[in-house]
């Protein structure tokens, strides 16, 4: 008996009736651009005469910088003592200015690494600049706890390099764990960073028209020409760089967490600092990265290549890890109260409204209230808006480093030691001096670097596509791709 004549016939599936069957996808570059226009978009950046903005901001970045260098220079001469350090509060604006910009820089290596692995193609307008303030951010970063420890002279001794005193480091002290975390996030993220810029310094290279350029630029291309090898070459290393970047972003963070979690003192010895940090550095470095993108999107018109799209997904992860950051405030709440130990009762109860109140307030309006704003679609669509937010969000997380360090240190287990933290003018003008940095060396990149990664744009165009000409008008004309430039 033969059942294949009761079967119904399947028609076949047609690629095109599934395609048209799904919502079509937001372009993540705008008014159809070809691959010419992407390169000439972000090579001129480069090559144009050097605006008058740029060397406003250039020369008032490196005076504002220079209150880094004098305040470090005369704590040198003078001694730590300049510094607002005295009991009980002795780790103060230092430890909490390194954790601020060490948690600045995570969003440039989550956007470069882990959305790569997960293959989200919008990360591709934006990871060229987020990567650059890893950099910059870390090393701004680095600047306090390398002058924290007073003799600047013996920080080698930090490192396990081989001496005539057999002076070794305490490798138990979570301190020393920082200088191994730190530094080795600071070497991947720089290979990382370098590493995707490559092919386009060969474009730069090849379009350069005076010497120093070609020499510059051909010297950085380290010979690349485009070849299949050189291209298979560099996405295996570009991949296998992603994937040893992803844990750092995770462990980094964690071990600068760990400074105060295995520490036995009220308010910091919590199982929560680990993820609560992690979740809050990714927060701050988007609001960072929208900090920096928004401005330069007006600056330069980049508006086809940085869509609302790309503001909408920074916004929204924004939201999730800032709604991350106050559910670990609560937790706080909740696991001191149930773990019934009343030191650490007091140390939180202390915080919301001790002498430091006004800090938490600020940190909770910046760090929780703010960011539910981009609930709303008309905000996220409202540049100037997220600009705004985006600035409250950096300043809340650095309140947040502020009151987990300073309320936990003021206020300990002998009333007889309590006293309240004052910064010296020494510490401001320090640290403000580092923004100075910060901005000093971003000009410099956007004023001698592709700001954009084109090569990685222009894979997500339609007419890098060989079936473009079946794709429906969602996508853009149909006509024939453009040669690669």
């Amino acid at each position: 008996m033969a059942y294949t004549e009761d079967v119904p016939m399947v028609r076949p599936v047609v690629l095109d009736e599934v395609r048209q069957t799904h919502m079509p996808r937001r372009p993540l570059v705008l008014n159809n651009r070809d691959f010419h226009w992407i390169t000439e978009k972000v090579c001129r950046i480069v090559e144009e005469k050097t605006p008058n903005w740029w060397w406003v901001c250039f020369l008032v970045a490196g005076f504002v910088a220079s209150f880094t260098g004098a305040g470090l220079l005369y704590l040198v001469s003078t001694g730590v003592g300049v510094w607002g350090l005295r009991g009980p509060v002795y780790w103060g604006w230092a430890i909490v200015n390194f954790v601020f910009w060490i948690g600045i820089g995570h969003a440039g290596t989550l956007i470069s690494a882990i959305l790569c692995l997960l293959k989200q193609k919008w990360r591709t307008s934006i990871n060229r600049t987020a990567e650059a303030m890893t950099i910059f951010a870390v090393m701004c970063a680095g600047i306090f706890p390398l002058f924290h420890v007073g003799r600047i002279w013996f920080a080698w001794w930090l490192f396990p390099l081989p001496n005539s005193q057999s002076i070794w480091p305490n490798f138990r002290s979570p301190l020393e764990w920082d200088v191994f975390a730190v530094s080795t996030y600071f070497t991947v993220s720089l290979l990382f960073w370098y590493m995707g810029m490559v092919p386009d310094l060969a474009t730069l290279r090849d379009r350069a028209k005076k010497t120093w350029r070609k020499y510059f630029y051909g010297f950085l291309a380290v010979g690349w020409r485009g070849s299949c090898r050189h291209w298979a070459n560099y996405e295996m290393a570009y991949l296998l760089l992603a994937g040893l970047s992803t844990p750092l972003v995770l462990s980094v963070h964690t071990i600068v967490s760990f400074d105060f979690a295995v520490a036995n003192l009220p308010g910091w010895h919590t199982t929560i600092f680990p993820p609560y940090f992690v979740a809050g550095a990714i927060f701050s470095g988007f609001g960072m990265v929208l900090t920096l993108i928004l401005p330069l999107r007006a600056v330069y018109g980049l508006h086809d290549l940085i869509t609302q799209y790309h503001i909408d997904c920074m916004c929204k992860i924004t939201l999730a890890t800032g709604s991350m950051v106050g559910y670990g405030y609560a937790m706080e709440f909740f696991i001191s109260w149930y773990g019934a130990n009343p030191y650490e009762g007091f140390a939180f109860i202390n915080r919301a409204f001790g002498p430091y109140w006004w800090a938490y307030l600020i940190m909770i309006t910046c760090n929780v209230i703010s960011p539910q704003l981009f609930w709303s679609r008309w905000i996220r669509e409202n540049t100037a808006l997220v600009w705004i937010i985006s600035i409250f969000v950096n300043i809340g997380m650095w309140f947040e480093r502020f009151v987990i360090i300073v309320t936990s240190l003021a206020n300990d287990y002998m009333p007889a030691n309590w006293d309240y933290f004052t910064p010296t003018v020494v510490d401001i003008f320090t640290f403000v001096g580092t923004f100075g940095f910060f901005s000093f060396l971003f000009l410099l990149f956007i004023r001698f670097l592709p700001l954009m990664a084109m090569a990685e744009i222009k894979h997500v165009i339609p007419q890098a596509d060989p079936h473009m000409h079946h794709e429906g008008p969602s996508h853009g004309d149909h006509h024939e791709p453009e040669r690669l430039t």
